[in-house]
């Protein structure tokens, strides 16, 4: 649904300017999500001036539920009447704690109900496929020692896509097989690995690496086949390739190699606190969400120790 540009007015611009500013500064957020936040705020400050609510200051939350409700009605899908209701809160926090308003009006707005489903995961048996197939691309040259290096990392560790290709040499600690990311909010963690992934790594770096650096490649991990830093959407078309050539497989990328990891640590026993802290969720909710416990695992479960399984 695209709404046609309107011009807000001065107050609304000066404030969204400074909220701006608090975002890049004091949040550190990204350019991606700077935006994602100025744009939803934009159709709120256009919907809140036409009801004659011409500064922040005076939102009220009725006019927060009239915006999410003209939304619905044109057509806007669950997960986004979600992400503006979340945008709406966060800035009305703002308003009210930085002085622009007396009060939090979105203090009291709820999220719409939202079917959020779960992105497909690999089973054991397809990982290894997975794994096996890519290995014997390692005959290919440089290009299979680092698809194999990225698919092996992704699997051990559940990184996002843009913390693996933001990966520099020195985040690897082969001593202690755990390697440094910086996340979202440019929050840094430690995640570990396991052998196979080293075994990967070391022949990339060693080998494959070389093969592809150039003066531009400064301390990049992985690489492009020009040299430079390897992109989010190479990365991306890597994992699809690969995947495809396991017979039944689910058509993932390297979000659902992530969900994938996080299934099988949970199927393994691991606990959700330690999960959410290897794949940098601020909230355990979202790592809830985002993984799940088998339902199978639960079955076997049930029939160990319940009496009258």
């Amino acid at each position: 649904m695209n709404e046609t540009p309107e011009v807000i007015g001065s107050q609304w611009s000066d404030v969204l300017g400074e909220y701006e500013r608090h975002l890049r500064a004091e949040r550190n957020l990204s350019e991606h999500s700077v935006r994602a936040y100025l744009t939803d705020l934009r159709a709120l400050a256009q919907h809140a001036s036409r009801l004659g609510v011409d500064e922040p200051g005076l939102l009220e939350l009725r006019t927060l539920r009239s915006y999410l409700a003209t939304q619905r009605t044109l057509g806007s899908a669950r997960s986004t009447l979600a992400r503006r209701a979340t945008s709406a809160r966060v800035f009305t926090s703002w308003l009210a704690r930085t002085g622009h308003c007396d009060t939090d009006a979105g203090a009291l707005l709820v999220n719409p109900r939202q079917q959020r489903d779960l992105p497909a995961a690999l089973r054991l048996d397809e990982v290894r496929a997975l794994l096996d197939h890519t290995a014997e691309a390692v005959e290919d040259g440089p290009s299979g020692l680092r698809d194999l290096a990225i698919i092996e990392l992704l699997y051990a560790t559940g990184i996002r896509v843009a913390e693996l290709s933001g990966l520099d040499v020195d985040d690897v600690d082969r001593g202690r097989n755990v390697v440094r990311v910086l996340g979202k909010g440019r929050k840094e963690r430690v995640v570990p690995f396991g052998r196979p992934a080293a075994t990967a790594l070391d022949r990339w770096t060693a080998v494959g690496r070389q093969a592809f650096a150039t003066e531009a490649s400064g301390p990049a991990l992985f690489l492009g086949v020009r040299g430079g830093r390897i992109g989010q959407r190479t990365v991306r078309r890597l994992v699809h390739h690969r995947i495809a050539a396991v017979e039944g497989a689910p058509d993932i990328g390297p979000h659902g190699l992530r969900h994938t990891a996080a299934t099988h640590l949970l199927d393994g026993g691991a606990d959700l606190r330690s999960v959410q802290e290897l794949l940098g969720h601020a909230s355990l909710a979202t790592t809830q969400v985002y993984t799940h416990v088998s339902s199978e695992r639960l079955r076997t479960a049930y029939r160990l120790a319940h009496p009258r399984a």
